[in-house]
């Protein structure tokens, strides 16, 4: 393509040119799709629906939930229809679209995490404290805190990466995933959006750094409790948390930091795969399968009468 700034649309990579594969990544993905959504959506009415549960931490997980199904939904449906329609296109508008809502989600997403990770610490290490720390108007705070850092920094991405000449429509990712689109430019670098993706990975490892060290106090506070069955429940939740974070940080880290090349890599599908598609997928399995009161509320969104635990 001729030097624009602008195009009329990009040609998105297909799983596979074979029709009955591309119905079989359509299964998959609706799959992995009503999972997720279906999940996360039973946490929401949940919370939402039981008054018991409108407390600060089960606030912080529903809306982790309504980022879980914003930031699969902006970029998994596109990719079925494609497979479904057996085309690659995707409008230029729609390509910024996926850009900013995609990283906008992500990014709050794991904000919530961390801000989750200190809501936690509080509970347990602090737990004479918590209901002046963590009030209604300080968890409310934080996450228009979390919402706008989210929309700001998908700005900066957005804008960083579009605000520039491509040589090229053809994206090897099957959406729009801002790497591939770098590798479009027809400029050897682009300092407005390598800045953004310097602020991103570092940001990303501090927060991770911070909730590893606030485990860590975590784990030794539940470590001096006579409860078994407390540090079980402790480990049980924290463990695959910090599994979920490091899993979306370093895949992450990988497709940003890899060195560009002009040809398609399967490390660079999978990866992308592993970091868009499985933290939305594992949360609400990992804050709804040991805790007793999410459990009760989804029972009761879904009409069953909950007897006990045990049943």
């Amino acid at each position: 393509m001729s030097n624009k700034s602008t195009v009329s649309d990009f040609q998105l990579l297909e799983f596979s040119e074979v029709r009955e594969l591309q119905f079989l990544h359509f299964i998959a993905f609706l799959m992995v799709y009503l999972a997720t959504v279906t999940g996360n959506l039973l946490i929401i009415f949940s919370i939402a629906l039981d008054h018991h549960l409108h407390t600060p931490m089960y606030f912080l997980l529903m809306n982790l939930a309504m980022q879980d199904i914003g930031q699969i939904s902006v970029i998994v449906p596109k990719s079925m229809i494609n497979s479904l329609l057996n085309t690659r296109h995707i409008s230029h508008s729609g390509c910024v679209a996926q850009v900013f809502f995609f990283h906008s989600f992500a990014a709050s997403d794991f904000c919530i995490l961390t801000v989750m990770a200190y809501d936690r610490y509080v509970a347990i290490c602090n737990p004479l404290h918590y209901e002046m720390v963590i009030n209604r108007n300080v968890c409310r705070d934080m996450i228009v805190g979390v919402w706008i850092a989210g929309i700001l920094y998908a700005g900066m991405h957005t804008t960083g990466t579009f605000a520039t000449h491509f040589c090229s429509n053809i994206v090897n990712q099957f959406f729009c995933d801002i790497p591939q689109l770098i590798r479009l430019t027809c400029s050897d670098f682009n300092i407005i959006e390598m800045t953004t993706i310097g602020i991103g990975i570092v940001l990303g490892l501090g927060c991770f750094v911070y909730i590893l060290v606030t485990y860590m106090h975590i784990f030794t506070t539940v470590l001096k409790l006579p409860s078994t069955k407390g540090r079980q429940k402790a480990f049980s939740t924290c463990i695959p948390h910090i599994i979920v974070c490091s899993t979306f940080l370093f895949t992450a880290c990988f497709i940003y930091l890899k060195p560009v090349s002009n040809t398609p890599s399967s490390l660079d599908l999978i990866f992308a795969v592993i970091y868009s598609l499985i933290p939305p997928m594992l949360n609400p399995v990992i804050y709804s399968i040991r805790n007793k009161e999410i459990k009760k509320g989804m029972a009761k969104v879904l009409g069953f009468r909950y007897f006990s635990m045990n049943t």
